[in-house]
C-alpha cells in the first residue's frame, strides 16, 4: 500500500460567512457594519462575529482560494496537513465547494492564535484518535500555553479501520514577524526563543506518546530551516532519530528565474528583503520516525509560478511511503 502525505500553509483561509454563535449583545445593535456583513435574527438564533484587533476578519480573496484549491487537487495526496485555516466550518466548506469533496475526513481543533489561524487535516484515509495539545506549557513559562496555534496529533487508519498506519503531528511554530512598533533585534530574539521552547515541547510530547518502533510523522510550517538550532530539540534528538523527508525533493516545475537562483530545490518559502537578494527556506517540513523513514519512496514540492506565490506564500510539499 502506498500513501502520500503532504503539508501546505493555506495563507489565511478565512471564510466569507458569519457563523451562528453566542453573542447575544449585538441583537439590538446597529447592523450596518459594512457592505460585506449583515445580521439576520430570529427567535432561536444568536450569532458570533469574527474580529481581530477590533476589525472584522476579511475572507481569503476568491482568486487566491482558487489557486490553492487547484494546487491541492493537482497534488491529490492521501493525507494533507494544513495551516492557517480559520475553523472547522471553513475547512469543511473549502473541501466541499473548492475541492469537490476530495477528502472524506476533515479534522481541526480551534487553537490559541488571536489571528484565528488553526492547523487542520484533510484525509482520504479514516482517522482514529485526535488529540489537541493547545494547552501544553513549557517549564520556562508554565503560566501560558506554549503553542500559539496547536500541536494536532491524529491517528491515520487503514481503509478497513483495523489498524493504525501511522500517527501524524501537525504544528505551526512561531513566525519570524516582528511588528514595526517593536525593536527588531529583541523581537527576533523573542521569536526564536519561543520557537525553541515550542520545539522542546514537541519533542517531549512525541517521545511520551510514541514508542521507539512507532511509525509517525512530524510535519507542518516550522518557520525555520531544518538545521536551525531553534528546532534542534526535535530535529536533532537522538532518541527520536527523525529523518528529514524533504532533503532531496523533486520539483513539479522549475523555479521562477531569480538572481541569485535558489541554492537547492529544498525550499517552500521565499522572502525578499528590501534591496537584498531573496531568501529561500524549507519552512514547510516533513520528518519521519526511524520506523517509517526506510519506507519513503519519493518527495516533491509543487513549485509556484510567481515569486509571490500562487494563492499562498508557501509551496506545498509531500512524500510517498510504502506501507
Amino acid at each position: 500500500m502506498r500513501v502520500t502525505i503532504g503539508t501546505f500553509n493555506l495563507n489565511n483561509l478565512f471564510s466569507r460567512y458569519n457563523f451562528k454563535g453566542e453573542i447575544v449583545a449585538i441583537e439590538h445593535a446597529d447592523t450596518s457594519v459594512n457592505s460585506l456583513l449583515t445580521y439576520e435574527f430570529d427567535a432561536e438564533d444568536t450569532y458570533k462575529v469574527r474580529t481581530y484587533l477590533g476589525r472584522l476578519v476579511s475572507p481569503k480573496d476568491a482568486a487566491g482560494t482558487v489557486h490553492i484549491a487547484r494546487r491541492i487537487k493537482a497534488m491529490d495526496v492521501d493525507v494533507l496537513a494544513v495551516q492557517e485555516v480559520e475553523d472547522i466550518d471553513t475547512l469543511r466548506q473549502f473541501n466541499r465547494d473548492q475541492l469537490d469533496g476530495l477528502y472524506s475526513y476533515v479534522a481541526l481543533v480551534e487553537g490559541n492564535d488571536p489571528r484565528l489561524i488553526d492547523v487542520g487535516l484533510l484525509s482520504k484515509l479514516p482517522l482514529g484518535g485526535i488529540t489537541s495539545w493547545q494547552h501544553a506549557v513549557h517549564h520556562d513559562a508554565p503560566s501560558q500555553p506554549v503553542f500559539g496555534r496547536d500541536l494536532l496529533e491524529v491517528q491515520i487508519l487503514n481503509p478497513s479501520r483495523t489498524r493504525t498506519l501511522f500517527t501524524l503531528f501537525n504544528n505551526h511554530l512561531k513566525s519570524n514577524y516582528v511588528s514595526f512598533k517593536d525593536d527588531p533585534v529583541e523581537g527576533a530574539r523573542a521569536n526564536n526563543a519561543l520557537r525553541a521552547r515550542q520545539a522542546d515541547v514537541v519533542a517531549h510530547i512525541v517521545k511520551t506518546r510514541m514508542r521507539p518502533n512507532s511509525r509517525f510523522v512530524v510535519l507542518g510550517d516550522k518557520n525555520d530551516a531544518p538545521d536551525s538550532p531553534y528546532l534542534w530539540a526535535f530535529t536533532a534528538d537522538p532518541q527520536l532519530g527523525l529523518v528529514n523527508a524533504l532533503a532531496e525533493p523533486q520539483e513539479t516545475r522549475p523555479a521562477k528565474p531569480d538572481t541569485p537562483p535558489p541554492p537547492t530545490a529544498a525550499w517552500t518559502h521565499r522572502y525578499k528583503p528590501s534591496k537584498q537578494p531573496a531568501l529561500y527556506e524549507l519552512y514547510d517540513q516533513i520528518w519521519l520516525s526511524p520506523a517509517l523513514a526506510p519506507r519513503q519512496v519519493g518527495a516533491w514540492i509543487d513549485r509556484r509560478q510567481r515569486h509571490g506565490g500562487d494563492g499562498s506564500d508557501h509551496d506545498p510539499a509531500w512524500i510517498e511511503v510504502r506501507l
